[in-house]
């Protein structure tokens, strides 16, 4: 199918639940559905929507159909010693950039690249009363609707079907290797703080008495980072499991919440700590109440990333002047509430 008839029979699909008044879920690679609460509503697959719009590797830029799994894109990006700007989280082969974009997460490189949604350029979608609207453009320079085109990502599904995006490209680096050092937690803070902005560090992690640091970028320059980092070999894949939320660590029991705070919080031993200090993931099962309070003595976010009861929110109580902000947004976007209804609030 062509992309103008497939992006047209979503469209339909939409509008025809819009008349209806009848909620679907949005459906890509099927890998995060997990995440966030359980929507209602009759899926509509975005599966078939597949394929590169355009790509200028001259540019740095990629315009790719929602559809697209990650690991193709990669793969095609790595012909011309490209990669995506961040790092984007992948469950398995058939995760989809519609669904990455959908709920926002970015990986190790956060720190160090920037978000997720740093890396949008631009989007095409479709609006919950079944209209094609496109939202920013392919370069820099464009920021026409920018800001639209940022808030579907982290939206869950909630504000659009995505169509395609516009997306930031890097150079993909000549070399990449993990260092591990034993240390307690100040030293390991007080390290990253020294290397901050010196070295080509593209990740930083402590868990159990161990900081694993990524380095990244032209070999000469790695070599010489080697030799102030110091420590050992570390495994290649230890990243890639972090941004893909595999390991030990993501493996049941008890519920994973993930916190984000200030990086000179006092990082706690049960936690694992990711982002240089900002991202701290923690096991915790039963009452939520810990991580609430937690994460609002250091004026930090919560929400729970794997486990417990679904029909119960992820996240931490919002303020009622930011809920009634992204209630207008809802409403300009998706009137009737069709798309993903539940996914992020019980009535939307």
């Amino acid at each position: 199918m062509r992309d103008n008839d497939s992006a047209q029979a979503l469209a339909e699909a939409v509008r025809a639940a819009y008349d209806a008044g009848t909620p679907i879920e949005i459906v890509g690679g099927g890998t995060r559905r997990a995440l966030g609460r359980q929507p209602t509503g009759a899926p509509l697959s975005v599966a078939g929507h597949v394929g590169i719009v355009e790509y200028d590797p001259a540019e740095f830029v990629v315009t790719v159909r929602a559809g697209t799994p990650v690991a193709a894109l990669e793969e095609i990006l790595g012909r011309e010693r490209q990669a995506l700007a961040v790092d984007v989280p992948r469950l398995d082969a058939t995760s989809t950039i519609g669904g990455a974009l959908a709920i926002g997460l970015t990986g190790p490189s956060r720190p160090y690249s920037g978000a997720l949604r740093d890396a949008v350029l631009g989007v095409r979608i479709v609006s919950g009363t079944g209209e094609i609207l496109r939202f920013g453009g392919q370069v820099l320079k464009n920021v026409a609707g920018f800001d639209v085109a940022r808030l579907m990502v982290g939206a869950y599904g909630t504000l659009g079907l995505l169509l395609d995006t516009s997306l930031r490209l890097a150079r993909r680096a000549e070399v990449e290797e993990v260092r591990d050092l034993v240390l307690d937690w100040r030293a390991a803070h007080a390290a990253l703080r020294r290397w901050e902005g010196a070295l080509p560090v593209t990740g930083a992690c402590y868990v159990g008495g161990t900081l694993h640091v990524r380095l990244a970028g032209r070999e000469e320059r790695v070599a010489a980072a080697r030799r102030i980092v110091g420590g050992e070999v570390g495994k290649p894949a230890f990243f890639t499991d972090m941004r893909d939320l595999r390991g030990p660590f993501f493996a049941p029991p008890g519920d994973l919440w993930r916190l984000l705070v200030p990086s000179d919080v006092p990082w706690e031993p049960e936690t694992l700590i990711d982002w240089a200090g900002t991202q701290r993931l923690w096991r915790l099962s039963g009452d939520p109440g810990p991580v609430f309070q937690y994460a609002a003595r250091w004026r930090g976010q919560a929400m729970r990333l794997m486990g417990g009861d679904r029909s119960q929110g992820p996240w931490a109580p919002i303020a009622p002047a930011t809920m009634a902000l992204m209630a207008r947004i809802k409403a300009a976007m998706d009137p009737h509430a069709i798309l993903n209804r539940g996914r992020l609030y019980p009535d939307w």
